[in-house]
Parts: C-alpha cells; structure tokens; sequence
C-alpha cells in the first residue's frame, strides 16, 4: 500500500512522492485504497496474504488509526496467515516517538526507519529533514513500544563521505542491534534535482573500500547478508522483499503503486500500474496500465529479482515461477558460469563473490 505524501521530497529520490499539501486528505484516501482493493481482491481469492507493506512517501505521516482501519479492511476481503508480516516505513523526522506504540496497537509488527546516515553533516547534504538527535529517541521508541523487528535504512557513498564516515555509521547502526539493516549505494537517477545538479561523490577506490569495510563488520556482528543490499539477524529476514527477490505475486495499491499477479492455470502473468498522481487516484480512475508478460520479459525479470539473492535457484523454482522450462535458459545460465559469475551449489545455482560484485553483468546476461 502506497502513501505518496511527505514533508519535502529529498534531492535524490525519484520514487512517486509528493510534498504535502497544508492538508493531507488521509479519509479520502483510505476510502480510495479500499476501493482499489475491492477491484483487485477477485484475482487472488483463496491465496493466503503473507505480508503487508506500507510504503511511501512517508507513510508515517498518518495517523495509526488510519492505518488501523486499512488493515481491517484487508482482513475482511484477504485470507491473510496467522503471522502475517505487517511493516511500515517511518522517517525519524516525521514520527511522534510514542506514536510507534498506536502503531503496533494498529497491527503493525515490523518498521522501517529511514536513518540513512548518522552524520548531520552527510544528513544535510542529501536534503533530509531529520538529524542525529532524532534517530537515537526513534530507535528507543520502537524498543519500548515491542517493535523489536526493526530495519535501519542506510546509504554509503554519500556527498564528501569517507570510507571511515561510512564505517562509523554502520557502527552506530549495529550498537542500536536492529534485526534487519538495509545498506546501498546512493545513486543519482534521472528527473531528481541531484540529476540536474550532481553533487560530488566519493571516487570508486573510497566506493570500493567502503562496501568491503562493510560486509566485514556487518559479518564480524552476526548478520547475514542474504541479499545484495540487505542483511538480518538469523530468522528476520524481510518475508515481503524476499517475496520480490523471488519473483513472487503482489498487489499493488494506491497512487504510483505496481502488482503483479500470476493466473497459472491460463499459464500467464500480468503487471500493472496504478495512477502516478494523488490527485488523479483519488477520483477513483486507480488503474494506468496493465499488460501481460511475454517469455523473454518473464526470464528477464526473473533473473533480475534472483540473482540478488544468496540462496540457490533451481530449475524447479524457475519453471514454477516462470511457467516456462528450463531449456530457454540453460545455455545462458552456462555461459554465466564459464564466466565466473554463477556457481552450482546443492543441487542448484547462485551468483558468486564476483557475480556479485559485477551484478549488473550477470543480469545483463538474461536480457531479451
């Protein structure tokens, strides 16, 4: 579920958030999602919900009764599982630190802090509205609200950062022991106001060095770094991303949200968008695009979403994610592995330390 608003949108981001208008229309929006999931609830009748994400913009902006009230809604229309995930992302600068406690009254069981730095000085310079002092009470808060599963939000590679200053904010963020840390490089992607004026980054030794420092410390600390970006204590990984990373069906709700379902028994698997625009969304025209999937985008986004994972991949899981056979990919998952970039483990296949450190090529491998 998509919340679009926040309070400034940050130099770097090019994901579909808006600023705030003087007034957020939190009921009119709520009513919207409900009636986007109305529309899309039949496609997936009978398939047990495994996790629920609310993501932004910065869905810490509304209120828990809100919030409450959407997960309500889902239970009524939604088989969910007995332990269904529940996560919501929250900026440390834009929650009321008791608020947390609502939040986990509302359902909610799993948060995502927006740290990304520690230093108020690389803080400033990627635009954000938070500093250091209120991350540490944030953190505190979700300890005594029981929101133990925590994951911390953190970027390397950020306008005048050291390796040292990477370093030391990954300390910071290991001493807090959240569960689950989410650790990537900044990028500068097109249509951001860091597109249009780059600030200067690190050069690609300090790069090099800080993503080393890194997966030494996060090991030395006990986690585990089973995806490229993502490292969690034993039994915490994010059940909703791995759903992602493994080619999984989801529905997408709210303005700028996608989905992706699977029919297997027609054998085929559509996505589709949702109006980009607040404004356009809530006049209840929710849907932009759909359009099904042919079996090169189909190999592609598989291999794209699997390779970022440590565990194997099987021939069995890509035929049954895919509805395609093996025999369309074998000889490039071959010439993965004569170049180095795949290896055979347990009866299946994943990305080596180099296919790791050169991802991109080894995705680039399964273009149409």
């Amino acid at each position: 579920m998509h919340l679009p608003w926040c309070i400034r949108k940050c130099p770097y981001c090019d994901f579909n958030s808006h600023a705030a208008p003087e007034s957020i229309p939190f009921e009119a929006y709520s009513r919207a999602l409900i009636g986007d999931l109305d529309q899309q609830r039949e496609q997936v009748a009978g398939r047990p919900l495994t996790s629920i994400y609310f993501g932004g913009g910065t869905p810490s902006l509304f209120p828990a009764r809100y919030l409450e009230r959407l997960l309500r809604a889902i239970e009524m229309r939604l088989a969910t599982v007995a332990d269904v995930e529940v996560t919501l992302e929250a900026n440390p600068g834009t929650v009321e630190h008791d608020a947390f406690a609502a939040y986990r009254d509302a359902g909610v069981n799993r948060v995502s802090l927006g740290v990304q730095s520690f230093s108020d000085r690389c803080l400033r310079a990627i635009g954000r509205i938070h500093g250091r002092a209120e991350v540490e009470p944030a953190i505190e808060s979700l300890r005594r609200a029981g929101l133990g599963n925590f994951n911390l939000d953190l970027m390397y590679g950020l306008p005048g950062q050291t390796p040292h200053g990477a370093l030391r904010d990954l300390e910071q963020a290991v001493a807090a022991q959240p569960a689950h840390i989410s650790w990537y490089q900044l990028t500068i992607e097109p249509n951001t106001l860091f597109a249009a004026r780059p600030p200067r980054l690190p050069g690609e030794e300090a790069l090099e060095a800080m993503h080393r420092d890194a997966g030494q410390l996060l090991a030395d600390h006990g986690y585990d770094n089973y995806e490229i970006s993502a490292w969690s204590r034993a039994g915490l990984r994010c059940r909703h991303n791995l759903n992602y990373w493994r080619y999984g069906d989801y529905l997408g709700i709210g303005a700028g949200a996608h989905g992706k379902v699977t029919h297997a028994s027609r054998g085929r698997i559509y996505r589709y968008s949702c109006q980009r625009h607040p404004r356009a969304y809530l006049q209840g025209r929710w849907r932009a695009e759909q359009r099904e999937l042919d079996g090169a985008e189909r190999v592609f986004e598989y291999f794209l979403n699997r390779l970022r994972l440590r565990e194997c991949f099987t021939p069995g899981d890509f035929a049954a994610r895919t509805g395609l056979g093996w025999e369309n990919v074998a000889h490039r998952v071959q010439r993965a592995r004569q170049d180095g970039l795949l290896e055979v483990r347990r009866g299946g296949f994943r990305t080596t330390a180099f296919g790791r450190r050169f991802l991109n090529d080894a995705q680039a491998m399964f273009l149409p």
